[in-house]
């Protein structure tokens, strides 16, 4: 073979396994680098508190003496305790469309998820379900986000051809804004708060967010639970992400639903403007180039927005709290001058969130897909 397969072990290889993404796909209009620095918090098993229940192995692979290619395998037990199953994940996977060195990859990651006890192997997955997830296999000429994977036509040819099936798919969608909220919305809000005794609460200064800011991840932990692959964030993990997220925030696109009798949180809509452009001019390096134009990225009037992290209580899905959300936020886009919010991914099998969309004008312009593969049989 002439491939060789590196377990990564060291802090320069590991730089080396997040910057080859980058390299990969310098060339693409479509893809959008992450942070270097923060992948590399990411995978350290001593800066990110995912590893308090997660064991995890990282591979390069290389040909004629330059990386080819690149996999991450991981065990989220707590997803596994949660959905009584005997899971391993793939996940921070590249290469090249080589079969040599895809099979390699596979193999290594297969071998070493077997060794852990595991019994299918499931992917693209992080750590977490606020890691990137999903392989796209529809969208290939649309520019990415920040919060979600983007990969060349041939990676799902090359998983199908390793014997890798769909498990999940998710879907993601352009929603136009329009020129003013839905009267419906309007007055389904209405009768929501008198009914359910809620209010929106907004915030003015960043100290105010504070107070509600583990409670919009608790809800998070109890809206996302039935979803695949969830598992409920730890309380280090739930610090962990306020302190990364919660400083980076616009307050005026952040909308929390509450209960009037106990401040409880019941819902929550985050948008983040677009930062896709930025992103690419950066190219993976915050500083020394990439800090300010992020900076006045986050400030600007966005004409695209990411709706980054929606959910509601699962006790009031289906009650007409969503309303709430979009009657706070469609003004604050229209005064903005944006033009569509990316939803991000969407599980096709989650149809209260794709009947949402219903009253807006969409456009459904990707589709990711989560694989798996079975590796109790003979020939995995």
């Amino acid at each position: 073979m002439n491939v060789v397969i590196k377990e990564v072990t060291n802090k320069r290889d590991l730089r080396k396994f997040v910057k080859f993404n980058i390299d990969l796909y310098k060339d693409s209009p479509y893809h959008v680098p992450g942070l270097i620095d923060e992948e590399m918090i990411t995978l350290n098993r001593k800066k990110n508190p995912a590893f308090e229940i997660c064991d995890a192995i990282y591979f390069l692979a290389y040909k004629e003496g330059r990386i080819v290619g690149r996999i991450a395998g991981m065990v989220n037990h707590r997803s596994n305790e949660v959905w009584e199953q005997k899971s391993a994940r793939f996940g921070f996977v590249d290469f090249i469309d080589d079969d040599e060195v895809v099979d390699a990859l596979f193999q290594a990651v297969e071998k070493w998820a077997k060794e852990q006890g595991m019994e299918q192997l499931h992917g693209p997955l992080g750590f977490t379900d606020l890691d990137h997830e999903g392989m796209l296999i529809h969208g290939f000429d649309q520019l990415g986000t920040m919060a979600t994977i983007y990969n060349y036509p041939y990676y799902p040819q090359q998983l199908e051809r390793l014997g890798y099936q769909k498990a999940q798919d998710w879907k993601e969608y352009k929603i136009y804004i329009p020129g003013e909220v839905p009267e419906k919305h309007l007055r389904i809000g209405e009768i929501v708060k008198k009914k359910y005794g809620l209010k929106t609460v907004k915030f003015k200064k960043r100290k105010d967010i504070w107070p509600y800011a583990h409670k919009i991840f608790h809800a998070l932990n109890a809206a996302y639970m039935p979803l695949y692959g969830f598992a409920p964030l730890t309380d280090k993990q739930i610090d962990y992400y306020v302190n990364m997220y919660i400083p980076m925030l616009r307050l005026d696109f952040i909308t929390v639903i509450v209960r009037e009798e106990d401040d409880g949180v019941v819902g929550f809509g985050i948008t983040l403007p677009n930062l896709s452009h930025v992103l690419k001019k950066a190219k993976g390096h915050l500083f020394p180039f990439g800090f300010i134009p992020l900076l006045k990225a986050l400030k600007s009037k966005p004409k695209v927005v990411d709706l980054y992290l929606t959910g509601v209580l699962p006790e009031y899905q289906g009650k007409g709290v969503n309303a709430l959300l979009f009657n706070d936020l469609i003004p604050v886009y229209n005064k903005m001058g944006t033009e569509y919010a990316e939803t991000n991914p969407e599980l096709e099998t989650n149809n209260a969130v794709q009947a949402q969309w219903d009253y807006f004008k969409r456009e459904h312009h990707k589709t990711r897909r989560a694989y798996r593969k079975d590796l109790t049989t003979n020939n995995a």
